[in-house]
């Protein structure tokens, strides 16, 4: 899915190079609705964005090859995009904008399950389910011998990598029997018109289809816990929640003034354009870490390529912003 969001150009003026934006489904909600806040004041209409959803993959490979001014991101960056960027000289800028809830959701005929545990969804998930696990009852015996529908995000998605990471202890470790897509539109749309059906997918999602859907609350090595705003800033909702990112080039950033006037315009209004959007915003004071980062122009990624899958919430900030604490940023 992709949206070109363009004021009309003058007649009497070549339309300016809009600022390219892809990547994460996830953050897609937040960059759009940024960029319509944006574009209502003044000169600010001007100002032309393309914005697609294409999965937090394909959004890096576009990013490393330069084609993106910035990248929306579930996950981290990872060690072998890292590479491509470097391999094309392209340095960025990584700033966290909320959390997300990765959630698990049935179809609201589903009548019994309510609740499910990190090592059902890995019976049910992982690579050697595939072919074999295909009723509810052998996910758990209490579950009626009904046959399974399944609705998921595709490889490229970051949504993917870190459930799977999450569930299964390897970002390529899934079944591939299910109906995949980077576009979690459709993933909505498969679990609420089949009540055989469970799928994942981010948390907005599911808070803009609370009628069509059903949340299950997940079992994990914190104790029971259904998605919500409160139950990842209390860190139970343990390990599906997760940060979120924007990721800018740096050459862009230094060259086009619209761009870092649109990041430090999102930046700075993180809190409610994140709330907005259906996630979890960070605290108002960690937004003001994260304005110091892009001021202080502080490039590269925290996480040295790994997915950080295990870290609490806040210790998944610290990380993220610690670099500002060190003695050339302080």
């Amino acid at each position: 899915m992709s949206q070109l969001l363009t004021p009309l150009p003058s007649v009497a003026q070549a339309a300016p190079e809009p600022l390219r934006i892809g990547g994460s489904s996830t953050v897609f909600p937040v960059v759009q609705t940024a960029i319509e806040a944006y574009q209502k004041g003044g000169a600010n209409r001007q100002v032309r964005f393309e914005l697609k959803e294409t999965g937090t993959s394909a959004g890096f490979r576009q990013f490393c090859r330069g084609q993106l001014v910035m990248a929306n991101a579930s996950r981290p960056i990872s060690a072998k995009e890292l590479k491509a960027c470097a391999a094309k000289g392209v340095s960025f800028l990584e700033l966290p904008i909320g959390f997300d809830a990765i959630t698990v959701v049935v179809n609201p005929k589903n009548s019994w399950a309510s609740r499910i545990s990190t090592q059902e969804l890995g019976r049910l998930w992982n690579r050697q389910a595939t072919g074999k696990v295909t009723r509810w009852n052998q996910v758990n015996l209490d579950w009626p011998d009904r046959p399974i529908r399944l609705c998921g995000p595709g490889k490229d998605s970051g949504t993917f990598d870190y459930f799977n990471k999450a569930i299964n202890g390897d970002e390529d470790n899934s079944r591939t029997d299910y109906f995949a897509s980077e576009n979690d539109n459709d993933l909505v749309a498969c679990v609420a018109k089949n009540p055989d059906a469970l799928g994942y997918f981010g948390f907005a999602y599911y808070q803009a289809n609370a009628k069509r859907l059903k949340a299950l609350a997940v079992l994990g090595k914190k104790g029971l816990a259904t998605p919500s705003a409160q139950s990842v800033q209390k860190e139970a909702y343990v390990p599906l929640s997760r940060p979120l990112f924007i990721y800018i080039n740096d050459k862009a950033l230094r060259q086009r003034p619209e761009l870092r006037k649109f990041v430090i315009y999102t930046i700075a209004n993180g809190l409610k354009f994140v709330k907005l959007a259906g996630y979890i915003p960070m605290p108002s004071s960690t937004y003001r870490l994260v304005e110091s980062k892009l001021y202080r122009h502080v490039l590269g990624t925290a996480f040295g390529g790994d997915l950080p899958v295990g870290l609490t919430t806040g210790q998944a900030l610290q990380r993220s912003l610690e670099s500002i604490k060190k003695p050339e940023f302080r």
